[in-house]
């Protein structure tokens, strides 16, 4: 370290920006990759959770914004959003040569340094004022939602604005990518998030008669229409996972329902492989969760948008299949996917599952992302050079 909160590797001075580190989801398993390289590395985030994260997160100097002073934020930061562009734009960056934000939110928008390239590592546009926003709202009521309209328009200005900051974006799947350009007007890269393929693989373990899903509990993930369905069917489903829609799924769920509120990535891990099937029925960023089942040897049941049509194969398209779409979220269809899928069990291939996930492994993002880092650093550091020199 020459400096409080720069990393050198070479003459590479690198800091980190992340929106929040309150628990180790994917995009902190997208995070830590990139603490392992730069170990001394500095990171930014509007707040964070001691001990929420991996040990690789946790060792190195984090700087978080105001917010963070505010006693347990953790509890209810989703209602502090208007707050968040103040916050992010709170946070002062040293002079480096490259600042990398990892965003789902506002990192994306922190103050760089003049002249310094910023690598946004994309997950999404502001999913709540762009493309869901009813997802997220419509359990809202109208006297809630109505006063919302003019706050989320002002979100989209911004959002777009700051992307001006960004001088390369990444997105993390097709989607995203298109997503970026019809928000922001700019071109990204793709290059997938990282999936532990070593950890989650096949075992010689007995396949029980249940389904699983493994999530968030919160309205756009659309865990009620996996309970409306298998309720209808009289399936067995268990649910793995909690959130602020816990209350009311358990409300709506029949005999055959069950839920395991947040389990270890062991246990995770042992459902994947005993389970019939993973029912995906939200529409995803990317969707890590799928690629873990089918590291599993598991085939999976998803809605046909977002990541999941990058990640599934269905039977019909190129290379064996490890799933099957349903194209309309609600009951009957996911129910008649659910049908097709038993009367044609054996053409889902756990060899076949493990060969596609083996596809977003980390190795290969790490391969993918840390030599386009290199070379975006490499070229503006070669830049800065004939500047100096002319």
């Amino acid at each position: 370290m020459t400096q409080q909160g720069v990393s050198m590797l070479g003459s590479q001075r690198v800091v980190l920006v992340h929106d929040w580190l309150t628990g180790m989801r994917g995009g902190e398993k997208c995070l830590e990759p990139l603490c392992r390289r730069w170990p001394d590395a500095a990171l930014f985030t509007l707040f964070h959770v001691p001990g929420s994260v991996s040990a690789i997160i946790e060792r190195r100097p984090i700087t978080a914004s105001f917010l963070n002073n505010w006693p347990g934020i953790s509890r209810y930061y989703r209602y502090l959003l208007p707050l968040m562009p103040l916050a992010v734009r709170s946070l002062r960056l040293p002079r480096v040569d490259l600042v990398v934000s990892l965003s789902h939110c506002v990192a994306k928008a922190v103050q760089t340094p003049s002249g310094i390239p910023h690598v946004c590592y994309c997950f999404t546009p502001m999913r709540y004022v762009w493309q869901m926003k009813e997802a997220y709202f419509q359990s809202q009521p109208m006297w809630k939602r109505i006063p919302a309209e003019p706050l989320l328009a002002w979100l989209r200005w911004w959002d777009c604005e700051t992307a001006r900051n960004v001088t390369h974006f990444v997105a993390i799947s097709q989607t995203v990518r298109n997503r970026i350009a019809k928000c922001y007007g700019r071109e990204s890269v793709v290059i997938y998030p990282p999936v532990d393929t070593d950890f989650y693989c096949p075992a010689r373990v007995k396949r029980d008669d249940y389904y699983l899903v493994v999530s968030a509990l919160v309205p756009y993930k659309r865990i009620d229409l996996a309970i409306q369905t298998c309720n209808r069917l009289r399936k067995h489903l268990l649910v793995i996972g909690q959130g602020p829609e816990s209350s009311r799924l358990r409300a709506l769920a029949g005999p055959t329902v069950h839920f395991a509120g947040w389990q270890s990535d062991e246990v995770v891990r042992d459902h994947f492989r005993k389970c019939r099937a993973l029912l995906f029925p939200g529409e995803e960023d990317f969707g890590i969760v799928p690629v873990e089942a089918l590291a599993c040897g598991t085939p999976v049941i998803a809605y046909g948008a977002g990541g999941a049509t990058e990640t599934v194969i269905p039977p019909g398209s190129v290379g064996e299949p490890t799933g099957l779409f349903f194209e309309q979220q609600n009951p009957d269809v996911l129910a008649n996917a659910i049908v097709a899928f038993e009367q044609r069990n054996s053409d889902f291939s756990p060899t076949a599952c493990r060969r596609q996930a083996l596809r977003f492994s980390r190795q290969r993002y790490e391969a993918e992302l840390f030599s386009y880092l290199d070379a975006v650093a490499g070229f503006a550091q070669e830049s800065a050079r004939q500047r100096a020199a002319a």
